[in-house]
């Protein structure tokens, strides 16, 4: 292996390492919220620096390939698709961080009847195997694991389309848990967009496999 290959090799290294902490970061805060563990919401704020680090780090690697050895073809596609990936992967961390943040300032936990009439848990438990799907598909170049996140995301978004209305009649039902109410209203937002950069995630690998792009189509 040639140190063209190498260097390629370290960035996807790079990539799948970042997968990992955001799926953690993620994970941890869905542990945070259902437990109402302040402390564990406390420890997916603080590495949010470690998320935002390793963005940095990866786009910098990527220009150094860039600069050094102007790839062409797949090895061109591979780079241009780990650059936005990152960007979409540190958006997701964005999220985690500011989903912990709900917690660590919550008076009090989030009533499981709230949790379940909202379909939050659901909700969140597919955002983060849609994440983890879109590692996989990474990692063994399976595109069409890729596919399947697009009509998953459907889910996501029925969902955050119902949300209005079920937080409106828990209100109605819980005058005094209006701020627990807007806190779930605004972690369902949070994870439709969770749904929409998994869904940018799978268009660029689609386009560093097979050199299609989907964008906007």
């Amino acid at each position: 292996m040639g140190q063209f290959e190498v260097e390629l090799e370290n960035v996807k290294l790079e990539v799948i390492n970042m997968w990992q902490l955001v799926l953690s970061q993620l994970s941890k805060a869905r542990e945070a919220m259902e437990t109402f563990n302040k402390d564990l919401g406390r420890e997916v704020m603080a590495k949010e620096k470690r998320v935002n680090a390793l963005e940095l780090k990866i786009d910098r690697d990527c220009e150094n390939v860039f600069a050094l050895y102007c790839p062409v073809a797949i090895d061109l596609r591979f780079l241009l698709a780990a650059l936005k990936i990152n960007t979409n992967l540190e958006r997701i961390g964005d999220i985690a961080d500011g989903i912990a943040r709900y917690i660590v300032d919550s008076p009090k936990a989030f009533r499981k009847d709230a949790l379940e009439s909202t379909q939050l848990i659901q909700m969140y438990d597919e955002s983060v195997s849609i994440l983890t799907d879109t590692q996989a598909s990474f990692e063994f170049e399976n595109t069409l694991l890729d596919r399947t996140i697009f009509t998953r995301d459907d889910v996501l978004d029925d969902i955050n389309k119902l949300a209005d209305n079920k937080i409106a009649e828990y209100i109605s039902k819980n005058p005094d848990n209006i701020h627990e109410a807007l806190y779930i209203l605004s972690i369902i937002r949070k994870l439709e967009r969770v749904g929409d950069q998994c869904k940018n995630i799978a268009e660029e690998i689609i386009f560093y496999f097979e050199a299609k792009v989907l964008k906007h189509q």
